[in-house]
């Protein structure tokens, strides 16, 4: 239950960058990765992630990976996440975020590199929105409305500090309340899935406080939906 990631998944992924040319990788844009590691890896990703992601190993990562469509289209889908991913970046100082794939990772925690409660940050046991958490997520929903072609999944996590169960419902009240909080503001309900996960998925273990501190958060992933995946493959076709 503290293992970030299965060996299988990582090992699935080297092989998929391995054949798809590590150099010719590196030295692509986002969008050109998109098609170079999508038109290789989606079926072999896919097939792996479905007997992990119900696991607890890390289901951001794996409905990204999952709702990838790679080649052409997926490069097309790749360069729009760029775009959001930057605006996401510049605007909102409190979060990490990375490209995956055709999608975007946002992750909140209580490490800010500043020092600050910027971001979605809850005090000790609490789940209710904080004044510094509404300016963080208003920017998220002007920027989420500006790019209304993308479901969004929030998630909850905690540290190991207390009773499973209790870190259960605490992540739960969380991920509700972030979830209730962008509906209230405008996101379609039909983009949203709100999950939570306790203490199952933590990204580094939990030894010191500096580590608790990153494994108590709020994460969003950000992916393609129906319409643009279809436009995107329009779009492919016209220019194979």
């Amino acid at each position: 239950m503290k293992h970030i990631f299965s060996n299988t998944i990582l090992s699935a992924v080297a092989v998929v960058i391995l054949a798809s040319g590590c150099e010719t990788i590196k030295k692509s844009s986002n969008q050109d990765k998109g098609v170079a590691v999508g038109a290789t890896s989606g079926a072999v990703i896919g097939g792996i992630l479905g007997n992990n992601i119900g696991k607890g190993k890390n289901t951001a990562l794996g409905a990204i990976l999952g709702a990838a469509i790679g080649g052409v289209a997926g490069g097309i889908i790749g360069n729009k996440m760029d775009k959001q991913a930057e605006k996401i970046k510049t605007e909102i100082p409190g979060a990490k975020v990375e490209r995956v794939g055709e999608g975007i990772n946002v992750t909140f925690d209580e490490n800010n590199p500043d020092g600050s409660k910027a971001g979605v940050y809850f005090a000790t046991a609490k789940f209710d929105i904080t004044a510094n958490s509404k300016l963080a997520l208003d920017k998220l929903v002007k920027i989420f409305n500006e790019y209304p072609e993308t479901n969004i999944l929030v998630e909850g996590h905690t540290d190991d500090v207390g009773a499973d169960a209790y870190n259960m419902t605490l992540s739960e009240k969380r991920a509700e309340a972030v979830g209730n909080y962008l509906k209230a503001a405008g996101i379609a309900a039909s983009r949203l899935s709100i999950k939570w996960y306790g203490e199952a998925q933590p990204k580094v273990d939990n030894l010191t406080a500096e580590n608790r501190a990153l494994n108590r958060r709020v994460e969003f992933a950000v992916t393609a939906n129906e319409k643009m995946k279809t436009d995107a493959k329009v779009e492919a076709d016209k220019n194979p």
